[in-house]
Protein backbone atom coordinates (compact mmCIF):
# COMPACT_ATOMS: atom_id res chain seq x y z
CA UNK A 1 0.00 0.00 0.00
CA UNK A 2 0.77 3.35 -0.52
CA UNK A 3 2.05 5.64 2.77
CA UNK A 4 1.87 9.22 1.36
CA UNK A 5 -0.09 11.56 3.13
CA UNK A 6 -3.18 12.21 1.42
CA UNK A 7 -4.17 16.20 1.74
CA UNK A 8 -7.67 17.52 1.20
CA UNK A 9 -8.34 21.25 -0.55
CA UNK A 10 -10.35 23.66 1.94
CA UNK A 11 -13.47 24.03 -0.55
CA UNK A 12 -13.52 19.67 -0.39
CA UNK A 13 -13.65 19.52 3.57
CA UNK A 14 -16.09 22.57 3.56
CA UNK A 15 -18.22 20.84 1.30
CA UNK A 16 -17.72 17.61 2.82
CA UNK A 17 -18.67 19.07 6.06
CA UNK A 18 -21.61 20.93 4.83
CA UNK A 19 -22.62 17.48 3.49
CA UNK A 20 -22.71 15.91 6.57
CA UNK A 21 -24.74 18.65 8.30
CA UNK A 22 -27.55 18.47 5.80
CA UNK A 23 -27.28 14.90 6.47
CA UNK A 24 -27.60 15.34 9.93
CA UNK A 25 -30.54 17.56 10.23
CA UNK A 26 -32.38 15.33 7.64
CA UNK A 27 -32.33 12.66 9.63
CA UNK A 28 -32.81 14.72 12.49
CA UNK A 29 -36.03 16.33 10.77
CA UNK A 30 -37.26 11.74 9.26
CA UNK A 31 -36.62 11.07 13.56
CA UNK A 32 -38.33 14.06 15.17
CA UNK A 33 -41.43 13.57 17.08
CA UNK A 34 -42.62 17.50 15.34
CA UNK A 35 -45.76 18.31 13.48
CA UNK A 36 -45.30 18.67 9.96
CA UNK A 37 -45.63 22.44 10.23
CA UNK A 38 -43.51 22.73 12.88
CA UNK A 39 -40.77 20.77 10.61
CA UNK A 40 -41.81 22.97 7.94
CA UNK A 41 -41.11 25.75 9.44
CA UNK A 42 -37.54 24.47 10.78
CA UNK A 43 -36.37 23.37 7.14
CA UNK A 44 -37.40 26.49 5.83
CA UNK A 45 -35.66 28.52 8.51
CA UNK A 46 -32.61 26.01 8.43
CA UNK A 47 -32.30 27.12 4.56
CA UNK A 48 -32.68 30.48 5.01
CA UNK A 49 -29.60 30.66 7.50
CA UNK A 50 -28.18 28.03 4.76
CA UNK A 51 -28.58 30.39 1.90
CA UNK A 52 -27.27 33.18 4.27
CA UNK A 53 -23.79 31.88 5.45
CA UNK A 54 -23.55 30.35 1.75
CA UNK A 55 -24.03 34.06 -0.13
CA UNK A 56 -21.73 35.31 2.68
CA UNK A 57 -19.10 32.57 1.94
CA UNK A 58 -19.35 33.48 -1.80
CA UNK A 59 -18.85 36.65 -1.39
CA UNK A 60 -15.48 36.04 0.50
CA UNK A 61 -14.60 33.38 -1.95
CA UNK A 62 -14.95 36.45 -4.67
CA UNK A 63 -13.07 38.97 -2.57
CA UNK A 64 -10.09 36.33 -2.51
CA UNK A 65 -10.58 35.47 -5.83
CA UNK A 66 -10.43 39.02 -7.30
CA UNK A 67 -7.02 39.35 -5.06
CA UNK A 68 -5.99 36.88 -6.60
CA UNK A 69 -6.46 37.66 -10.15
CA UNK A 70 -5.05 41.25 -9.15
CA UNK A 71 -1.52 39.99 -7.96
CA UNK A 72 -1.22 37.86 -10.79
CA UNK A 73 -1.92 41.15 -13.36
CA UNK A 74 0.99 42.43 -11.06
CA UNK A 75 2.98 39.55 -11.41
CA UNK A 76 2.79 39.48 -15.11
CA UNK A 77 3.20 43.22 -15.72
CA UNK A 78 6.38 43.30 -13.56
CA UNK A 79 7.38 39.99 -14.97
CA UNK A 80 6.81 41.29 -18.57
CA UNK A 81 8.56 44.67 -17.91
CA UNK A 82 11.58 42.74 -16.71
CA UNK A 83 11.68 40.66 -19.76
CA UNK A 84 11.62 43.57 -22.21
CA UNK A 85 14.04 44.81 -20.36
CA UNK A 86 16.26 41.66 -20.86
CA UNK A 87 15.91 41.80 -24.34
CA UNK A 88 16.52 45.42 -24.76
CA UNK A 89 20.00 44.84 -22.84
CA UNK A 90 20.77 41.72 -24.88
CA UNK A 91 20.00 44.07 -27.89
CA UNK A 92 22.34 46.29 -26.74
CA UNK A 93 25.06 43.82 -25.82
CA UNK A 94 24.77 42.42 -29.45
CA UNK A 95 24.95 45.45 -30.97
CA UNK A 96 28.09 46.65 -29.09
CA UNK A 97 30.12 43.44 -30.00
CA UNK A 98 28.75 44.39 -33.28
CA UNK A 99 30.57 47.40 -33.61
CA UNK A 100 33.53 46.22 -31.74
CA UNK A 101 34.05 43.37 -34.20
CA UNK A 102 32.88 44.91 -37.43
CA UNK A 103 34.08 48.51 -37.05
Amino acid sequence: MDNRETQCSAPAVALAFLGGAVAGVVAGFLLAPKSGEETRRAVKNYARKMEEEVLEEAKEARAALDEAIERSKRFITKKTADAEAAVRAGREAVKDNMDKCCS
